[in-house]
């Protein structure tokens, strides 16, 4: 008799832990020829809730962080994809990609660790200024965190995809609340694992799986939430979320870019606020140049 395959059950992460959606709904996406790739959570509203708890209550602990320890966490979560790599491209396979293009996104999801954990304490250095005023003040314009973020993964990249969303935005500080491709989930919920076992502080990141358009409103319309991400939204998508948007201010940032190639410090500052600070100078006394 040919045995029959257990079909995994797949949990959510949720502050550095991996609860079962509350909601006790799952779903299961089909792979290459059909075949079921497990019992995937169907998130709901309060999951998404307490993700975002969990996401406010590692901000302030992880925006603090010495930039440099920041570039070695990511840097090493890059480490554990490479050890891990033969594990997501065969997951990949399962989920419908070619060998040699499973290889691809891989290795492209190894390489945007690297690149992010290079831009961590780099960043501030490039963009933020010393600017010139008629006072005798310095003035200094530099980078802070808008907070927690909100993201939508793309749907048809299963890591390199989701990576490119996540690590511009924990690069710089913010803590976030994602939405893995649905029909893509496997390495979504793998890449949770690694998460968990890497240096990565829990809620820093939580991963959530399920359906976008029963999502996309409470992440829209959360006042808890600073910012949303997403790359592959549709135009009514788009239009709901800037009119949602508007009671709470939130900040919607839409890339025509695809987030699992695009290699740029922007996106990092896509979720950055400006802070001006104004200091005094002592004025020079009879001519002595003292400041």
């Amino acid at each position: 008799m040919s045995r029959l395959e257990i079909l995994k059950t797949y949990k959510i992460y949720i502050g550095g832990k991996f609860p079962r959606t509350e909601s006790g709904r799952y779903y299961v996406p089909e792979g290459k020829g059909g075949k079921p790739l497990g019992n995937i959570c169907q998130s709901s509203r309060k999951d998404f809730r307490n993700a975002v708890v969990a996401a406010r209550s590692a901000l302030g602990g992880w925006a603090t962080r010495a930039a440099f320890n920041r570039s070695q966490i990511l840097y090493r979560i890059g480490e554990m994809l490479e050890g891990r790599s033969a594990q997501f491209e065969a997951e990949l396979q399962q989920q419908g990609s070619s060998a040699s293009a499973a290889t691809k996104e891989v290795q492209a999801a190894i390489d945007l660790c690297i690149y992010y954990a290079g831009w961590c304490d780099k960043y501030q250095q490039v963009f933020s200024s010393v600017n010139p005023v008629s006072s005798s003040h310095f003035n200094f314009s530099i980078y802070e965190p808008v907070g927690v973020v909100a993201a939508i993964a793309p749907e048809k990249s299963s890591v390199a995809g989701l990576l490119g969303t996540v690590l511009p935005t924990i690069a710089g500080g913010n803590s976030c609340v994602v939405l893995a491709s649905e029909s893509k989930p496997l390495c979504a919920v793998t890449l949770a694992e690694v998460l968990a076992t890497s240096d990565l502080p829990g809620g820093v990141v939580n991963l959530l799986t399920g359906n976008r358009e029963e999502l996309l409103p409470w992440m829209i319309g959360h006042m808890d939430v600073n910012s949303f991400v997403a790359s592959d939204l549709t135009d009514e998508q788009v239009a709901n979320a800037k009119a949602a948007s508007i009671s709470n201010l939130k900040r919607i940032v839409i890339s025509k870019n695809d987030p699992a190639k695009e290699e740029s410090p922007y996106p990092i500052l896509a979720t950055q606020e400006v802070k001006t600070t104004w200091h005094p100078i002592e004025s020079s006394i009879a001519g002595g140049g003292k400041y």
